[in-house]
C-alpha cells in the first residue's frame, strides 16, 4: 500500500507525461493560436491565466473565452472546426463525454479540471484532471493548481506563476492540503509568496493571496456581462489596478443591494414548497449580473434558520442572458438552477436517507437538463425556461426518495 507522500509522487508523474504529450501533439499540429475556454469563479480566472501565460511562452496566441456553464451547442460551435487547439481551463472534466462527442478527433482538446470527471471517448480528448490519478479535487487541488503544474512542467520558468494556485484553492474548505500544501511549500522558497502575519503575500503582485481571490470572485461572476472576466485574467498576472479595486467595489456594492431587495422580498411572501423542495424565483434582482451570483445566495440562506426548513433543499431559479461575452448568443431562453442543502439536510444525504444535491438535479432535469454538475450538498444546471413547471415536480417527487433510488422519467 502506497503512503500518501507516494501517491502525490505518483500522480505527478503521471500529470507530466501527459503534459509532454500535450507537448508532442501542439508541435505536430503546428497551430498560431490556442482557444482557451475557463470558468468564471476566481479559481477558473486563475486557471486561465496560468495557462494563457503557458501556452503564449509557446509563443501561442490565445484567445479567452469564459462560460458560466458549458452548453452543448457552445461545444458544438467550437468543435466544428478541425486542426485546433482547445483548451478547457477548471470546467470540462464532468463534461468530457459531451466535448468527445463534438470534437470526433478534429482538434487536439486538453481539459485542466478538478471537477469529478466523466470518460473521454475521442484520443484527440486528453483529460489532465489529477482526480484520473488517485487524487481528490475536492481537497487535494484546485482547478488553478492542475493548470499551473501544467505550466511549470512545460516549462520551470514558470514556477514564478504558483501563486495562482494558491489564489484558485482559497475555494477548498480544507485549506492547503496534498498538491495544494505542496505548492505553497514551492511558493514560499522560491520567494513567490511570503508570509505576514497569517497572510500570504504576493511578491510579485503586492496583494494578498486572499484578497486577489475576493476581488476575482466579484470580477467574475457579477462582472460576467461587463468585461470582468478579462480584467480578472489581466489582474491575476499583472496586480490589482485603482481601476480594478474601484469596478470590484461597484460591483459587490450592487450584489449586496441586489441581495437584500430579494432577501426582504423572501421574508415577505416566503419560499415556495413541495415535497422536501423548497424553492424560489429570483426574477430580475440579479438582471446585469452573472449566474453564479444564484449559487451564492442560495449558500447565505442555507444558513437563515427562520426564513428556510433545515431539512429540504433550496433551490433557486434565475433567468439568463441569451449571450456567451466574447462567443455570441444563445438559441433559446434558458433558466439557471442552484440547489444547496441546509446542515440539517446534509446528515440525511450523508446517511443515505436523502439524494445529493446533484443526484436530485440529474433525476429531476432528464431529458432536458444542461450542463448538470456539483457535490452532494451544492449542484446546479441549466434548464430550458418553459421546462420549470415540470423541474419543480420532478424535483419535489425526487427529494422525498432516498439516496441510491432512481426512477427513469
Amino acid at each position: 500500500m502506497h503512503n500518501y507522500g507516494q501517491v502525490l509522487g505518483l500522480a505527478l508523474e503521471w500529470f507530466e507525461t501527459r503534459v509532454g504529450e500535450v507537448k508532442d501533439r501542439l508541435t505536430e499540429l503546428g497551430v498560431e493560436e490556442a482557444t482557451l475556454i475557463h470558468h468564471d469563479d476566481a479559481d477558473g480566472l486563475a486557471a486561465a491565466a496560468a495557462t494563457k501565460a503557458a501556452l503564449e511562452g509557446l509563443g501561442l496566441h490565445v484567445k479567452l473565452i469564459c462560460l458560466e456553464k458549458l452548453f452543448p451547442n457552445v461545444v458544438r460551435a467550437l468543435h466544428a472546426q478541425e486542426g485546433r487547439a482547445i483548451f478547457y481551463c477548471d470546467i470540462g472534466s464532468p463534461h468530457a463525454d459531451l466535448i468527445s462527442e463534438a470534437n470526433q478527433g478534429r482538434n487536439l482538446t486538453v481539459i485542466l479540471d478538478h471537477h469529478d470527471p466523466r470518460p473521454a471517448k475521442d484520443p484527440m480528448v486528453l483529460d489532465l484532471n489529477l482526480e484520473h490519478a488517485g487524487l481528490r479535487g475536492e481537497e487535494d487541488f484546485s482547478g488553478a493548481t492542475c493548470c499551473y503544474l501544467f505550466a511549470r512542467t512545460l516549462d520551470p520558468a514558470n514556477r514564478r506563476l504558483a501563486y495562482l494556485a494558491l489564489v484558485g484553492s482559497c475555494e477548498i474548505p480544507a485549506g492547503f492540503k496534498g498538491l495544494n500544501a505542496r505548492v505553497l511549500e514551492e511558493a514560499l522558497s522560491d520567494g513567490v509568496v511570503e508570509r505576514s502575519g497569517k497572510k500570504l503575500i504576493i511578491k510579485p503582485l503586492g496583494v494578498g493571496v486572499k484578497e486577489l481571490f475576493s476581488t476575482l470572485q466579484v470580477l467574475g461572476p457579477v462582472g460576467y456581462y461587463r468585461g470582468g472576466p478579462e480584467l480578472g485574467v489581466k489582474a491575476c498576472l499583472e496586480g490589482l489596478t485603482d481601476d480594478v479595486k474601484r469596478l470590484a467595489k461597484e460591483l459587490e456594492e450592487e450584489r449586496k443591494a441586489a441581495n437584500r431587495r430579494l432577501l426582504a422580498k423572501l421574508r415577505r411572501t416566503g419560499l415556495k414548497r413541495a415535497g422536501r423542495v423548497q424553492w424560489f424565483d429570483a426574477g430580475d434582482a440579479y438582471e446585469s449580473m452573472g449566474t453564479k451570483v444564484i449559487g451564492t445566495f442560495c449558500s447565505f440562506l442555507s444558513y437563515q434558520a427562520r426564513l428556510i426548513r433545515p431539512d429540504a433543499f433550496i433551490v433557486g431559479l434565475m433567468r439568463m442572458r441569451p449571450e456567451v461575452p466574447g462567443f455570441g448568443r444563445l438559441e433559446g431562453d434558458f433558466v439557471k438552477v442552484s440547489v444547496r442543502a441546509p446542515r440539517a439536510l446534509r446528515a440525511e444525504i450523508d446517511a443515505g436517507r436523502a439524494p445529493t444535491a446533484v443526484r436530485l438535479l440529474e433525476e429531476a432535469t432528464r431529458g432536458f437538463g444542461i450542463a448538470v454538475d456539483g457535490h452532494a450538498y451544492a449542484a446546479s444546471c441549466v434548464i430550458p425556461a418553459d421546462k420549470v413547471e415540470e423541474f419543480i415536480k420532478r424535483a419535489a417527487q425526487a427529494s422525498t426518495r432516498p439516496g441510491g433510488q432512481t426512477t427513469l422519467f
